[in-house]
């Protein structure tokens, strides 16, 4: 009786180790991967528009040609302090990666998304395609000075 019983399970063993067999089944199917964004993408679903100014203070923007080191450094301090819980440079997180930004953003919307979001949110098109591209994540309002707001701004350009 001992010698049946190892015998299928030295059996059971053999047959489990073989070759798995993938079924191919008609009808649904579901696939979970991990998108990043690294650039401006149709995928994103958000249209880029590089005319919208956003709502909020600042009506008109324009970056130097070379970018402001010291402003960056307190920039890159602002952000790694309340930025990173929800934005990473090169991956979406609970917000989309901020990498090439001004690639698809205006520098005034950037700057009213992060001075004003809830009146981005109320009102901006593309604030509130983010919205839903992002779940209902909400950008808190961080109440932040317009002098810091430009810091983060700056440091975005070095990304």
């Amino acid at each position: 009786m001992k010698k049946l019983l190892m015998l299928v399970a030295l059996g059971g063993l053999i047959l489990s180790c073989g070759e798995k067999k993938e079924e191919k089944k008609d009808g649904f199917e579901m696939n979970r991967t991990k998108k990043t964004e690294t650039t401006a993408s149709s995928s994103e679903g958000v249209p880029v528009d590089m005319n919208n100014k956003g709502v909020g203070p600042v009506t008109s923007m324009s970056f130097d040609a070379e970018i402001d080191t010291e402003m960056a450094a307190r920039g890159e301090a602002k952000y790694n302090a309340i930025c990173t819980a929800c934005h990473m440079a090169e991956q979406r997180m609970i917000g989309p990666a901020l990498k090439g930004v001004y690639e698809r953003r205006s520098p005034e919307w950037v700057m009213n998304m992060i001075l004003n979001p809830d009146g981005m949110l109320r009102e901006d098109p593309i604030a509130k395609a983010l919205l839903k591209e992002y779940n209902n994540a909400i950008m808190l309002n961080q109440n932040l000075s317009q002098e810091e707001a430009r810091d983060l701004a700056e440091y975005l350009r070095t990304l």
